[in-house]
């Protein structure tokens, strides 16, 4: 696996199909949280560079640590506020705003650093732009270096793994791990939100869980929210919350803006906020976001303090996630 970006880099791994591909980066993630420092050797005289063009939290800590974890050294480099503004245009004249280009600084980037780990975020004004993923793919296109997605204006692959470790521990946990016959139903429902926010996880989730293969999965949310069904083809979409959630055994929240029109908010009906009354009709459905979460706007303050969320265990596997696919980048770029 030469970079981490989405699902599909996982289908280059052995010759796997790609569900049986992510089942095995799982169980390394799982590995790992058993035994965190086993490979240290691995990164040995390693470093590992977190660029950082948008505000995170849970990403760049679990980053550090797992490339730590590794016995790498982890640099971070908020690129938007300390370094130069980058110019990712080709053939750009660069008589405006940005300082330095890409095809400049990405080598430079490339010497520094055996792995470089990127994290974007979309404007929400052009979708032609942001889908285009020009910032990835310039990066990848001149860094010479293996290279890693923190988020892009598209996807959170991190995330989706993360997402899709934390289904299988429960599952392994209830012991209906061993029954292919009996998938999970995993519902992602849209949630209400007071400002738009991108469709990157939304689409990274939906991604991984149909490449994945072993769930029921429906996708839930009012009129003209659809995402790309570049992302969603697979998946039971439906405009009834309260008929989507019928026996779901997990339930992953997540607020995005609209896609056909890009960007926009069309309402914030607080009738979509996930609530214990709502949980009623499920199997006991235990609850996901990726955080963070507006309490009371996207979910209610009794779903997120009560026993059906796993929001905290979710956030703790981001280590192990982030470990595993070190892992394989380091195995696989030597």
């Amino acid at each position: 696996m030469r970079n981490f970006t989405s699902v599909n880099d996982l289908a280059l791994l052995s010759g796997e199909n790609t569900g049986d591909a992510i089942d095995a980066l799982v169980q390394k993630a799982l590995a790992h949280k058993a035994n965190p420092f086993g490979r240290k050797e691995l990164g040995t005289n390693k470093r590992i560079g977190c660029l950082f063009l948008n505000p995170s939290m849970r990403t760049r800590l679990s980053t550090q640590i797992a490339a730590q974890n590794l016995g790498m050294e982890a640099i971070v480099f908020n690129v938007g506020s300390e370094g130069w503004a980058l110019e990712f245009e080709e053939e750009a004249i660069m008589s405006g705003t940005t300082v330095e280009h890409i095809k400049d600084a990405a080598p430079v980037f490339g010497k520094y650093f055996d792995i470089l780990a990127i994290r974007t975020f979309p404007s929400l004004k052009n979708r032609e732009d942001d889908y285009s993923e020009l910032y990835i793919k310039q990066f990848i296109r001149y860094a010479g270096t293996p290279v890693l997605s923190l988020e892009s204006a598209t996807l959170h692959p991190l995330q989706s793994l993360t997402d899709i470790i934390t289904i299988t521990e429960l599952m392994q946990q209830s012991g209906r791990d061993n029954d292919r016959d009996k998938k999970p139903k995993i519902v992602m429902t849209w949630a209400p939100h007071v400002k738009p926010l991108p469709q990157c996880v939304a689409n990274s989730f939906a991604q991984w869980i149909n490449a994945w293969g072993r769930a029921d999965f429906v996708i839930t949310h009012p009129e003209d929210y659809e995402l790309s069904e570049a992302f969603t083809n697979g998946a039971t979409i439906t405009h009834n919350q309260e008929e989507a959630l019928k026996d779901a055994d997990f339930v992953y929240v997540k607020n995005w803006s609209t896609f056909h029109d890009y960007g926009k908010i069309y309402e914030s009906d607080p009738k979509w906020m996930l609530t214990n009354k709502k949980l009623e009709g499920t199997r006991d459905a235990k609850v996901m976001h990726c955080l963070p979460v507006r309490r009371n706007v996207e979910l209610s303050d009794e779903v997120l303090d009560g026993p059906n969320s796993i929001v905290t265990q979710e956030a703790g596997n981001r280590v192990w996630a982030a470990q595993a696919v070190l892992e394989e980048l380091l195995q696989s770029n030597g």
